[in-house]
């Protein structure tokens, strides 16, 4: 294999330059470089990461942690982190945490000394408790966090505004008896969209105590499971808030195999707006977050931060969550093909195509 001393030779250049080239070539002369990197390919030399770390006290690599690694919410996140880290010359180590506390601490421990930063989904307390011990060694950048942590920046979604908005549209629409299947039980995404749901309740006067509220983990069955739980209920409410698409396509296919049809029967809202969200028979209403933004966001925040170091600033963005309303409301569909909908005191509504 060839060595950077055989690309030097050839090259007509000092060791160090070949260095300087695969470490920073901004500080080697445009043609120089360009002709070192031409014989490094012809040579078919790799450079060595392990030596380059040592003179650059980076490795180029930045490692991120999620609680599951499936489903189109996740794999946004990730291609956002995966497109920004590229342009900033860094590569990515992925693992999941399946919110586990000891698998966050043991999986922490395995990235350290392989990355310059961890960015990390840390919705509940043993995912906290990992980040305290970690961001002392390398800089941490957070995904929607339970609480803030001091040294950490973080980007998070409007959760609670997005998840008003999208009851208050279904009081707007005349709906009283509104249901809410919830997410896992610990999860701070989940207890924001809960909290809006209540918040959206009482600002029209209807008692938050009195709503129907279906646990839930974010998961596809769960949402079948509660639409079956929900029917047994007489009368059944006229709608129901699903603290994500997943679960509202698993609702969705309950609803159908009742016989129920939305909106016509229940009015089903979903939130995150997944790509399928649009296709769904009816079309599904729900609240919009850009998770390949957040994890693009992620990466910016993580570039700042790598270069004030693990203890640096606590820098704290949040990102919008807009209503798409659809027609799983049942919003009147205009001759246009555009849903007609404007934007009430709980959130920004966005108009979807049917």
């Amino acid at each position: 294999m060839a060595t950077i001393r055989d690309v030097a030779r050839a090259a007509g250049v000092s060791i160090a330059t070949v260095s300087r080239v695969f470490n920073d070539h901004t500080l080697v002369n445009p043609e120089t470089a360009s002709r070192v990197l031409e014989i490094a390919t012809k040579l078919d030399y790799w450079p060595n990461g392990a030596a380059q770390s040592l003179t650059t006290r980076r490795t180029q690599t930045l490692g991120v942690m999620l609680p599951e690694l499936f489903g189109e919410f996740y794999s946004e996140v990730i291609r956002g982190i995966d497109r920004q880290s590229r342009a900033h010359d860094y590569q990515i180590l992925l693992s999941s945490s399946h919110s586990n506390g000891e698998e966050v601490l043991i999986a922490g421990r395995a990235m350290l000394g392989r990355i310059d930063g961890l960015i990390m989904m840390a919705p509940d307390e043993a995912s906290i408790e990992t980040v305290e011990r970690v961001r002392r060694r390398v800089p941490v950048v957070l995904l929607n966090p339970r609480i803030e942590v001091e040294g950490c920046c973080s980007v998070a979604f409007e959760n609670f505004s997005g998840a008003r908005a999208a009851v208050a549209h279904l009081i707007g629409l005349g709906h009283r008896d509104i249901a809410m299947i919830t997410g896992p039980q610990g999860n701070v995404d989940a207890e924001e969209r809960l909290r809006g749901f209540r918040r959206a309740l009482a600002d029209a006067g209807l008692d938050p105590e009195a709503a129907a509220i279906i646990p839930g983990d974010f998961r596809e069955a769960a949402g079948y499971e509660a639409g079956v739980t929900l029917l047994a209920r007489r009368p059944w409410p006229t709608a129901v808030f699903a603290a994500n698409d997943g679960m509202a396509v698993g609702l969705l296919a309950a609803l159908a195999a009742a016989g129920k049809r939305v909106p016509r029967d229940i009015a089903v809202v979903g939130f995150d707006d997944i790509a399928m969200a649009a296709y769904l028979n009816p079309p599904l209403t729900t609240v919009s977050v850009d998770a390949c933004g957040l994890g693009q966001r992620a990466v910016d925040l993580m570039m700042g931060a790598i270069e004030s170091g693990p203890t640096g600033g606590s820098l704290r963005q949040q990102l919008p969550a807009v209503l798409v309303v659809r027609q799983s409301c049942g919003s009147d569909i205009t001759g246009t093909g555009m849903l007609e909908q404007t934007a009430g005191d709980g959130g920004a509504v966005r108009r979807g195509r049917k």
